[in-house]
């Protein structure tokens, strides 16, 4: 088709870097030799957009310097200038999840075998550069065939001129599942997706979008692939804190630990005296003098539990007030406790 351009300019500042000729003088004359002009400019206060180059278009920022000489053609030369728009992924609308579930039928018209369903979710929105997206998945796969789950990142380029669209569409990275049987499902429960280096997302331009998604889809053998798609804002200042998995596991944590909390009083009583729980003729009730050695394999065919009550019932050794080996020197050594 026809060739169909646009432009759009952001930033346009000029600065003089030489000093007005004497009084008298035409023109400035500098002596052979190295000269430096140093200089600065200030960014506008609003947004630019992200430096970009991608399929059928780009947005640059360069500097150019222009030394413009009576009788002579100008020279310039330019250097380019990267420039990033901030994207915070703490923001609440990229802190939400996202949730997508969707069924296929696999056959055509009466030879239908079943259906594969898909659910997919992901903890939030916005993730950075270098970050592994965490996605939860149930597969079930009523049909007669074998199927191959996947997922996938996308980075769509949209460019916008003279009224018409042009979308350019690849893969940034992706992963894949193990093969799940007929009548079989299978659960991704964090199954991770590292993001690559790629260009932030683009959503403020007229003429160029970079969007980014994740694609959490099923490969069908003899059938049309069935595919949930999520979208994804790629930003530059990564979430601080748990996200919301970490936090639910810290919280069921705590849940869990909550018991110790009740078994542990803050000041514990001592110990009863021995003499006091079991007398001499219980002990000699509950333990035979003797007690009749045991073949190793009847040992092996009772039961265990026989032996758990047996010893839970069992008390521990005569207790003694009176040391039975008694030393000339008491010794003195320092307890610590450590909390």
């Amino acid at each position: 088709g026809p060739r169909r351009e646009a432009e759009v300019r952001y930033l346009d500042i000029r600065q003089s870097l030489l000093r007005d000729p004497p009084e008298g003088e035409e023109n400035l004359i500098l002596l052979d030799g190295r000269h430096e002009f140093p200089f600065s400019f200030q960014l506008p206060q609003e947004p630019l957009v992200t430096s970009f180059t991608g399929k059928y278009g780009s947005i640059q920022y360069y500097v150019k310097a222009v030394l413009e000489r009576p009788a002579a053609p100008d020279q310039s030369v330019q250097t380019e200038l990267q420039v990033i728009s901030h994207i915070d992924v703490s923001s609440p609308a990229l802190l939400t999840p996202v949730l997508r579930s969707q069924e296929k039928m696999v056959g055509c018209w009466f030879f239908t075998s079943g259906p594969v369903s898909l659910s997919a979710k992901i903890e939030r929105k916005g993730y950075c550069n270098g970050e592994a997206i965490p996605i939860y998945a149930e597969i079930e796969n009523c049909s007669s065939r074998l199927i191959v789950p996947k997922a996938a990142i996308f980075q769509t380029q949209t460019y916008l001129a003279s009224g018409k669209t042009k979308t350019f569409r690849q893969m940034v990275a992706n992963v894949r599942g193990n093969h799940i049987a007929s009548g079989s499902t299978d659960t991704w429960n964090g199954k991770t997706l590292k993001i690559p280096p790629v260009s932030p997302s683009i959503l403020d331009c007229c003429i160029i979008r970079v969007e980014y998604s994740l694609a959490v889809y099923i490969h069908i053998p003899g059938a049309k692939k069935l595919m949930i798609e999520m979208p994804l804002v790629i930003g530059t200042i990564p979430c601080i804190g748990f996200s919301s998995r970490n936090s639910s596991i810290t919280s069921q944590f705590s849940m869990d630990m909550s018991w110790l909390a009740l078994t542990m009083p803050e000041h514990p009583e001592a110990p009863p005296n021995y003499a006091d729980v079991v007398s001499e003729e219980e002990f000699s009730r509950h333990v035979p003098a003797y007690p009749p050695p045991l073949d190793c394999e009847e040992q092996l065919c009772c039961p265990v539990f026989a032996y758990i009550q047996e010893f839970r019932f069992q008390p521990p050794p005569l207790y003694s007030e009176i040391d039975p080996h008694p030393t000339d020197v008491e010794e003195i050594q320092p307890v610590s406790f450590m909390l």
